[in-house]
């Protein structure tokens, strides 16, 4: 916990804030962001969670002292420490326990949706997903053996490119994989010569087959590893309430959305669950072709042009210096260097999650992206791309796939889904 003094003391409560905020470790402080356009006089809130202390403007009244208490010269605050427990995520039972365990896929609360064959999976130079890296030429073969027992002393030598091996030797060249590329280049030591750090594109997992191993290595030296036919990644409880969480966030969305006079239809994009740096805040946004009179604007199109202007906004910055970006398609974050937007793809590593299945052009969209993967809630049988009237990372050409799960969860791990209905010849 942390107790803001100054200008941090100022800030009230509000459902819908215009301010987020974001612990800096490295000052010792709380940074203060303006998530909205702020027009004068406008009150500037923050949002103190959702087990408050006291009643919402609207029902304010001062809380009785019980028999007993004593008033305690903080307005109750610190008693905020002893409710910590309330505050924690209310978990379906069978997600409650050991978050690194795995769960069967039987009792995963999503089914999904094959988009290729497992003999056929990235057996197209076209078809292989990639990431970029940082990359280091090493001209003196003498200096391999003390880059790598660097590498291992610098802590990048992590799990995230373990799939890769870490040397390879190309046109009377070796180089040496550093990590990806979602950060600044890592400083090298002085005393070796070495070429000035470079990225490349390299695959983004194993080689499944003799194949795509193959194809795999010819971008970058990659590991055998076929896996069983039928078998999906590997969830732990961990992840799956990641999932869980996100899901039940963009119904509550589409929910505001709904009494607002929007469709109900909403996407939510969480930070990368294995992956860090990709994007170090969540995204949300609902469809505002009402409030707009615009018929692109759909809640798919909106959280990726929320994402787009944020990483526009951060140009060379660091992404941890910024807020939370969370709230309503509509609001604006600004871009304050352009050239920076496109140079990469948005969704790259990330996972976005929508109420309804996204239609052919929100499917194109997020292909475009780079997606990882995509769940959803409702089918969309008429309108709908991932599975509906066509699965767009099916289809011939295409060069790249993203993955599709349906949530299908039942009993505790069901969703309300009351009311977000739409008509099956409305397109999500």
């Amino acid at each position: 916990m942390a107790l803001a003094l100054g200008l941090g003391s100022l800030f009230n409560h509000s459902e819908t804030p215009n301010v987020s905020y974001a612990l800096d470790r490295s000052t010792e402080s709380i940074r203060y962001t303006t998530a909205k356009l702020i027009k004068p006089d406008d009150e500037m809130c923050i949002f103190y969670g959702h087990d408050l202390w006291f009643e919402p403007v609207g029902s304010c009244q001062r809380p009785q002292l019980l028999q007993g208490d004593t008033e305690d010269g903080w307005g109750g605050l610190s008693a905020v420490a002893n409710d910590v427990e309330v505050s924690r995520p209310q978990y379906p039972a069978f997600l409650d326990g050991d978050p690194d365990e795995i769960i069967p896929v039987e009792d995963l609360p999503f089914k999904r949706l094959k988009v290729t064959r497992d003999e056929d999976e990235e057996e197209e130079l076209s078809a292989i997903r990639t990431i970029n890296a940082w990359i280091v030429d090493i001209p003196n073969p003498r200096d391999i053996t003390t880059m790598l027992k660097w590498l291992k002393r610098s802590g990048l030598d992590s799990p995230e490119l373990s799939h890769l091996k870490r040397i390879r030797n190309k046109n009377r060249t070796t180089s040496l994989l550093l990590c990806s590329s979602s950060s600044a280049p890592p400083p090298l030591p002085e005393n070796l010569s070495l070429s000035d750090p470079y990225t490349v594109a390299v695959p983004r997992t194993a080689g499944l087959t003799l194949t795509s191993v193959q194809l795999k290595s010819s971008l970058w030296p990659t590991i055998y590893a076929p896996r069983r036919r039928g078998e999906i990644e590997p969830w732990s409880r961990g992840k799956a309430r990641w999932a869980w969480e996100s899901m039940k966030s963009v119904v509550e969305v589409a929910a505001k959305a709904q009494a607002e006079g929007e469709l109900p239809v909403a996407a939510y994009v969480p930070p990368s669950f294995e992956e860090t740096g990709q994007l170090p805040v969540s995204f949300d946004a609902h469809d505002t072709r009402h409030a707009t009179g615009h018929p692109l604007r759909h809640a798919v199109l909106n959280v990726i042009r929320r994402i787009a202007d944020y990483r526009a906004s951060i140009g060379n910055t660091e992404a941890t210096a910024l807020p939370t970006a969370s709230g309503s398609a509509q609001d604006e974050v600004p871009s304050t260097d352009g050239s920076q937007n496109g140079n990469h793809y948005l969704l790259t590593s990330l996972t976005l999650f929508t109420t309804h299945e996204p239609c052919i052009m929100c499917s194109m969209a997020l292909l475009h992206s780079r997606a990882k993967e995509v769940f959803y809630l409702i089918p969309m049988e008429r309108t709908g791309g991932c599975g509906g009237v066509v699965c767009l990372p099916k289809l011939e050409g295409v060069n790249h796939r993203f993955g599709i799960c349906r949530w299908v969860g039942e009993g505790e791990a069901a969703l309300d889904v009351t009311g977000l209905a739409l008509d099956e010849k409305i397109d999500a």
